[in-house]
Order: C-alpha cells, then sequence, then structure tokens
C-alpha cells in the first residue's frame, strides 16, 4: 500500500485516474501529487478488446506486475471494472477524479475542461470531425462515469496545444466560409508535444521540431515553447504517411475515386485510414519492427515504406527549419521515434546542412519519451483545483 502525506487541500491528496482509449485498446494511469508534480502509483494497458487474443497488464510504479492476464475481454467495460477491482485490492483509494484523453472536440471544444452533459453533447455534435476517434471516446467516459460515478471527470484535447497556430497555418485554402463552419487545421498529438515542453523547461530553445511518430505521426514547429505549424490538419489522417493513414494526399486522387471507383465517403475513409500509410505501400504490413526486418532481409516493398515514410518526416523538418529559420533542437518521440535508431537515422540524412545528425553529441538531437498521460493527470489536478476555490 502507497500513501501520501496529507495536505489541507484535498484536491492535492485526491487521486486521478487517467484514461487513454484507442479502437481495441485502452491505457491507464493512476497518479498522486507528490512535489510538484504527479506521482505515478500504477499503469497498464488493455490490449485486443474484444479479440481472442486480448490481454490485461497492470504494473505498480516500482515496475511490479499486479495483474497480467492472457483472455478476451469483451469491451473497455471489462478492463475498467478489472482496474476498479485492482485498486480496492491494493488498497488505493479510488480517484477525485478522472481524465479521459479525446483526440479531437470539434470547433467548440478546444480547452480542456470538466465533463458535463452540455460538453458531452458538444462532443457527440462534433463526431464528423472525428467520426473514427470520438465515438469510441465518448463510450469510455460513459462507462467510466458508471464505474467511477463518484468521481468528477474532465476532457483533454489533443488540439489545445494547436491554437497558437497563425492564420497562415490554421486557415485552409478553401473559401472563409469554411472557417467559419470549423473546417481549419487542428493538429494532434498536443499533449504529447505539451509534456515535451514541460520535461525540457528552460533548456527548449526558441526553435524547436518536435517529431511524434507511431502508428500515427505528426510533426510540430515551436517557436519560444509554442506551436507555429503542424503537419496533420482538419483530420489525425493529414501529414506524414503513417501505419494505416495515407497523410496528405492530392485531392484529385479522392476524385477520382468516387468518380471511377464509386467509392462512398465511408468507403474511402476506410482505404485512407485503415489500408494506406505503410500499409499501402508493404502489402498490409504496418508494424515498423516488422518493416525493418523485411527490409533488411532484402523486400523491396518494405524499403519503400520505410523510405517514404524517412523522407516525408525529412521534407517535413526541412520546411520547418525554413519557416524558423533554423532549428536549435530536433525531438523523436513516440514509438517509432523513441525506439528506432534506424527511423531515425534515416530521416537525418540530409540534414547535416542543419547542423543535424542521429548520435549527435552536442544533444541537438534527441530522443525522448512523451509523458501524455501524466500531462493529462497535470491539467485535471489544476481543473479540481479551480473548481475548489
Amino acid at each position: 500500500m502507497q500513501t501520501h502525506k496529507k495536505s489541507g487541500d484535498p484536491t492535492q491528496t485526491a487521486t486521478i485516474l487517467v484514461l487513454n482509449s484507442g479502437s481495441s485498446s485502452l491505457k491507464f494511469g493512476l497518479f498522486a501529487h507528490a512535489g510538484a508534480d504527479e506521482a505515478l502509483l500504477l499503469e497498464g494497458s488493455a490490449e485486443g478488446i474484444g479479440r481472442g487474443d486480448g490481454s490485461l497488464r497492470i504494473k505498480s510504479s516500482d515496475g511490479r506486475v499486479l495483474v497480467q492476464q492472457e483472455h478476451v475481454m469483451e469491451s473497455q467495460t471489462d478492463a475498467l471494472q478489472a482496474l476498479a477491482r485492482v485498486l480496492a485490492q491494493h488498497k488505493h483509494e479510488r480517484p477525485a477524479a478522472v481524465g479521459h484523453r479525446v483526440v479531437h472536440g470539434g470547433p467548440h471544444l478546444r480547452t480542456h475542461q470538466r465533463l458535463t452533459p452540455e460538453v458531452r453533447q458538444r462532443l457527440q455534435d462534433a463526431v464528423h470531425f472525428a467520426p473514427l476517434h470520438i465515438p469510441p471516446a465518448l463510450a469510455l467516459i460513459d462507462e467510466a462515469s458508471t464505474i467511477f460515478g463518484d468521481a468528477q471527470h474532465f476532457a483533454c484535447f489533443d488540439t489545445a496545444f494547436h491554437t497558437t497556430l497563425p492564420p497562415r497555418a490554421a486557415q485552409l485554402a478553401l473559401p472563409r466560409r469554411y472557417v467559419d463552419a470549423g473546417v481549419i487545421r487542428y493538429g494532434f498529438h498536443g499533449l504529447s508535444y505539451e509534456s515535451l515542453v514541460r520535461r525540457l523547461g528552460a533548456d527548449l530553445p526558441p526553435r524547436a521540431v518536435f517529431a511524434h511518430l507511431g502508428n500515427g505521426s505528426s510533426l510540430c514547429a515551436l517557436q519560444d515553447g509554442i506551436s507555429v505549424d503542424t503537419s496533420m490538419g482538419l483530420t489525425p489522417t493529414g501529414g506524414v504517411p503513417m501505419g494505416t493513414r495515407c497523410g496528405d494526399l492530392d485531392p484529385g486522387v479522392l476524385l477520382y475515386l468516387m468518380r471511377v471507383e464509386k467509392l462512398d465517403a465511408d468507403a474511402l475513409e476506410t482505404l485512407l485510414n485503415r489500408q494506406s500509410g505503410l500499409a499501402g505501400y508493404a502489402d498490409g504490413e504496418s508494424d515498423m519492427q516488422t518493416l525493418e526486418k523485411r527490409a533488411a532481409a532484402g523486400d523491396a516493398n518494405a524499403s519503400l515504406a520505410l523510405d517514404a515514410f524517412a523522407t516525408a518526416v525529412r521534407k517535413t523538418i526541412g520546411a520547418y527549419a525554413a519557416l524558423l529559420g533554423g532549428i536549435d533542437l530536433l525531438v523523436f518521440t513516440g514509438g517509432i521515434g523513441e525506439h528506432s535508431e534506424e527511423i531515425r537515422k534515416r530521416v537525418c540524412e540530409g540534414l547535416s546542412f542543419l547542423g543535424l545528425s542521429e548520435g549527435d553529441s552536442t544533444g541537438r538531437v534527441r530522443a525522448i519519451h512523451t509523458e501524455e498521460e501524466k500531462q493529462i493527470a497535470r491539467h485535471c489536478r489544476a481543473l479540481l483545483q479551480a473548481g475548489s476555490s
């Protein structure tokens, strides 16, 4: 059992549960306030929800495995109920707050805030902006509100960090009436980028580029710690090619697919989000480690996928160097960015004219672990304190 020093402010001693959901997965972390920041009490993930290969893993902050189950988890409700049982078994207080990562809140939800019926309705109204992301987020919110009904629930938006984008970056080259309809560049991975800004602190130089590379990938140009451009746009489909997402695409391709192959919106969405990107290049394979092994064994399609991905990232970095007038720091994060030295090397090939190279002893190119869950906990703590004042 872990205990924490009590103080006069109940919001300081409250534990905060953070939920980060995907289409078939759920990551979570339980945090308590310690010193001037959030301390992790336990963390875990449920993978393969609804599939036969589903698993649940929960471990304490010191790495001890508390739960390791290999069985079918029918829904996020199963995972949340298992988590609630673990909290009780290990004598953790039930959380006073639950923080939900929400990828997209549409045009009217651009700040982290308490989840009220009105906020939930606005999320429901914004489903058409992110039909692949908002429905599972709403389902998790509803399930968590039932299981942890005595807690306050908060929504933290990936788009919030990018509200600083200047008009030249945020507004798309469409008639102005679409701006009023919310058809703009929102940007994503904001909680990841924000956590890096917090972690770097005074070591963050004026001109930086962050590259969050994973199954979903984006880049962000930062001037004095503020987002001034980012690669994703209206949705998380835009930017560089990703695991199964196409990235930026000539709009004429969509017109061709509609006219010639008679694809409707649903079919296009499936094609662009689930069958394209690295998977499109490599016959359905999107896992970076597998692609690297196949490429090393001489697979031409896997090699093409790696080359196209690294080149797109490098070109974006070059564009941001022109925008910022140079780059003082390049940070790689995300599952690929942190763990694939091969991709970092491929990306940095040709960037020597900017003074950027993988393994540079000056520290201008770094791989840093992102702490999205901790960043959400920080926002929830601040919102709890604001609500109690």
